[in-house]
């Protein structure tokens, strides 16, 4: 306890839980997305990969409860740090020092707080059944050793959902959001863990960038491949 109001009770300490909890998130939608594009592989696939973790049962929950801790440190602690930056210097810059500064250097907030936004619709799309109960509903009956058991039909739910342009469309600007936030997000990691040197940095900065690509190719294929008709509902489903 004494080393984490330590480490709150200074800039550099929070920097430093802003890049952890950063480090742990972009681990999380890394393998969200591996995970997710099993999409491709077929109803089988992707509905075996949801039921594998629903019956994670209480573990399932303790994961959920560790990526929202640090989902709220995160934001937290870079709201506030930007907070800061801004009450110490109050006075614009004659000369906007933008010359060096990157689009996603100067809209980290700004994408992150979009980005919080999007998961909360997320999670009321796909997991609370808010915006779309309709998507649901949908359950197949697979056979196990012990005779036939109803399962959630994820496949479904997600092809019905990305057949909604509108749906589609938010899910990719979310995912040109999370492009930006991580192509600065990811060399700022190392800067605040004190791993950053010139000498690197042209290498940091590349591996933002394509760490970030990785991931919005990934992430939009899934509706764009929906969209295209390119994957779709079995047939007479």
């Amino acid at each position: 306890m004494n080393w984490m109001a330590r480490t709150l009770g200074s800039s550099v300490g929070r920097k430093m839980l802003v890049a952890l909890t950063g480090l742990g998130l972009l681990g999380f939608v890394i393998t969200h997305m591996l995970g997710n594009l099993q999409l491709f592989l077929g109803p089988e696939a992707l509905n075996s990969y949801a039921k594998s973790l629903k019956d994670l049962g209480g573990l399932l929950w303790v994961a959920r409860g560790g990526l929202i801790v640090m989902f709220v440190v995160h934001v937290g602690l870079a709201l506030k740090l930007a907070a800061e930056n801004r009450a110490a210097r109050p006075d614009r810059y004659e000369v906007p020092g933008r010359v060096q500064s990157t689009l996603g250097a100067r809209s980290m907030v700004l994408t992150g707080l979009m980005i919080l936004l999007v998961v909360l619709y997320h999670l009321a799309h796909f997991t609370w059944g808010i915006t779309n109960p309709e998507h649901t509903t949908y359950v197949e009956a697979v056979m196990t050793p012990t005779g036939p058991v109803n399962r959630h039909d994820v496949y479904t739910m997600v092809v019905l959902g990305f057949q909604q342009p509108l749906i589609a469309g938010l899910y990719i600007a979310a995912m040109a959001l999370l492009c930006v936030h991580l192509s600065h997000g990811v060399q700022s990691v190392f800067q605040s863990l004190g791993l950053n040197h010139p000498k690197y940095e042209p290498t940091l900065h590349k591996l933002g960038l394509g760490l970030a690509w990785i991931i919005f190719i990934g992430n939009t294929s899934m509706p764009v491949a929906v969209l295209a008709g390119l994957v779709d509902l079995p047939a007479g489903a």
